[in-house]
């Protein structure tokens, strides 16, 4: 799809029900996301969520899907080395999962690279990491300074070096964004990235507005719609259209 300028849709899921609607309006990719800590465990990060919980919601996820590539986040300190990258990763494709997100830089490179060479495809995760929101100082837009946007740019490029077929961006200016999508060979899934990047990701509760806050990178597609289904639906609809993320939803 990268190669013939086609963009994707990728949404969060939780559980059978979700996963189901989501099937059905035919997005692209399911992640399994560690913000079910939030969205779904009402904590105030996704750091308290464990390999046990990514394992469980992925099974359930799982039971929904029969078409969508199937994508699982490993949640914070569950491959802080490679022997528990490889464990942790093995539970979640043994529960469904078809590749997992890893939230780093270079420094992900050796883990990447045993993890493709095992079996086990891999997303990568740079911009706004929420897993080091503490390190972070909070959750801001990131890359805004041309050596933080460079160190960026060789970040990614080393994740599909070792290996990763993904990479999601969160929270960086549009161009850079653009700058990401252009230089890698494999997709760049932007989140608050702007909208040159290959496909979008939203999760499902910002996008049906049922969020307790409604960050600004995401839309309340229900609005428009009169059910979760049609909102599903329009949401891939204007991911692959190019119609969102629109210039209010994008960092400058």
């Amino acid at each position: 799809m990268k190669a013939n300028g086609e963009k994707f849709a990728v949404i969060t899921a939780y559980d059978f029900t979700f996963s189901k609607l989501i099937e059905t309006a035919a997005i692209e990719v399911v992640l399994v996301g560690d913000s079910l800590g939030n969205v779904v465990q009402g904590r105030d990060s996704t750091l308290p969520v464990t390999i046990d919980d990514m394992a469980y919601h992925t099974e359930a996820v799982k039971r929904g899907n029969n078409r969508a590539l199937l994508m699982t986040d490993m949640p914070f300190m569950s491959y802080a080395t490679e022997v528990q990258a490889l464990d942790n990763a093995a539970i979640l494709m043994q529960a469904g999962a078809q590749m997992v997100k890893l939230e780093g830089g270079a420094w992900l490179a050796d883990t990447v690279y045993l993890l493709s060479q095992r079996g086990i495809p891999v997303c990568g995760h740079v911009g706004l990491t929420p897993q080091s929101v503490h390190k972070l100082g909070g959750y801001k837009v990131q890359g805004k300074e041309d050596q933080a946007a460079e160190l960026m740019i060789a970040d990614a490029l080393a994740l599909e070096d070792a290996g990763a077929e993904l990479i999601v961006v969160e929270c960086v200016p549009s161009a850079l964004g653009k700058q990401l999508a252009e230089a890698l060979t494999i997709p760049v899934i932007g989140i608050g990235a702007g909208p040159d990047t290959d496909a979008q990701v939203l999760v499902l509760h910002d996008m049906l507005g049922i969020s307790q806050r409604l960050p600004r990178f995401s839309k309340n597609f229900l609005e428009e719609q009169t059910c979760i289904q049609d909102a599903i639906t329009a949401y891939g609809a204007a991911v692959r259209d190019g119609t969102f993320p629109a210039p209010e939803h994008c960092f400058k």
